[in-house]
């Protein structure tokens, strides 16, 4: 049973990194399911990693929402490109991997232009979307990487003991 809730857990930690990359997916609270379970399991974090991680994880699910919208008005954006980001971004994880880079960029510019900017303008605030929402992705998938970094070293550790 042991063995079954650390692969479950492997599992949610390995999806919680996937999903740090879509805007959909909420990764990070799933990767600290995932941390979670063998914390329950084999008990190798302390209350000061998880309650950290926990508030850790809060915040950077806080940023997420606002850094995109605090870069887009700091250009002179407008909720369009803030929605076509997010639309472009979803549109391109059909194709992958430049589609992940160009949706966001062209969403952002499509979406200003609709709104009624210039294009100077459009791109300018296309630009500053696409920064926002790269900085709040980036941040998110760091911290995945972090959390599957110590969920796979805890788990070398205890596979060690059986070998």
């Amino acid at each position: 049973m042991e063995l079954l809730l650390l692969l479950l857990g492997g599992l949610l930690v390995l999806f919680g990194f996937i999903g740090s990359f879509l805007p959909i997916v909420p990764g990070l609270p799933i990767s600290l399911l995932g941390i979670l379970i063998m914390q329950w399991t084999l008990a190798p974090f302390s209350s000061a990693f998880i309650w950290g991680w926990t508030f850790a994880i809060i915040l950077f699910s806080i940023l997420d929402n606002f850094i995109p919208a605090w870069a887009n008005q700091k250009i002179g954006g407008t909720r369009y490109g803030l929605w076509g980001t997010l639309i472009g971004m979803l549109l391109g994880l059909a194709f992958p991997p430049l589609g992940f880079l160009i949706g966001p960029l062209l969403g952002a510019f499509i979406g200003e232009l609709i709104g009624g900017q210039n294009q100077q303008q459009a791109l300018r605030s296309a630009w500053g979307s696409f920064i926002g929402f790269m900085a709040a992705t980036g941040i998110k998938v760091i911290a995945a990487l972090l959390l599957m970094w110590y969920y796979g070293r805890e788990l070398i550790a205890w596979a060690s003991n059986f070998f």
